[in-house]
């Protein structure tokens, strides 16, 4: 099939309007998804609320509640509270663990979460996560005490049993350390 002329310029035109087209939206989309990570980071810094600070009620509608308890014993120590973006660990209240005491640092912080960390720093320098989707954590006290434990951004629900279970096991340890 033979074309004029006058066609295949018509045609040349055509392909270049698109790919201009193209290029164009590419632009936009790209945009777009930066204001979004930029919205998303905002929002999640200014609705960020303690669970500490929920009533009871709240904690129930708006979260799974997880009780941690103590060995073969069953003593509840603590709940955690479960969102889709992070893991509120509440002691209870007559549970006093200090900040301090082993084996809370060195294997929950450093060993569990320092682990998570690590990956999803490599995955930062890969471009397959946003720095701002990092795994974080904080930690409430009063006094030297532990209050609550607040596990950010964990992104995957593997995490989130590993956490739990490991929160729970440092606990009995930390309890059992104090009593000695």
């Amino acid at each position: 099939m033979e074309f004029s002329d006058e066609k295949i310029r018509e045609i040349l035109e055509l392909k270049e309007r698109i790919s201009m087209e193209i290029e164009k939206h590419e632009e936009e989309v790209e945009f777009l998804k930066k204001n979004l990570n930029i919205l998303d980071s905002i929002l999640k810094q200014s609705s960020f609320t303690k669970a500490s600070a929920l009533s009871s009620s709240e904690k129930l509608t708006q979260q799974e509640s997880i009780p941690l308890t103590k060995g073969s014993e069953g003593e509840v120590i603590a709940n955690a509270y479960v969102t889709p973006n992070q893991v509120s660990i509440i002691l209870n209240e007559e549970i006093g663990v200090n900040y301090d005491t082993p084996p809370f640092k060195s294997f929950f912080l450093d060993r569990i979460i320092g682990e998570m960390k690590r990956k999803d720093t490599d995955e930062v320098q890969n471009g397959k996560i946003q720095p701002e989707s990092m795994i974080d954590y904080v930690i409430n006290k009063n006094g030297s005490n532990i209050r609550e434990i607040i596990i950010k951004n964990y992104r995957q629900k593997e995490r989130v049993k590993e956490i739990i279970n490991t929160a729970a096991w440092s606990l009995t340890r930390m309890i059992e350390n104090t009593e000695k």
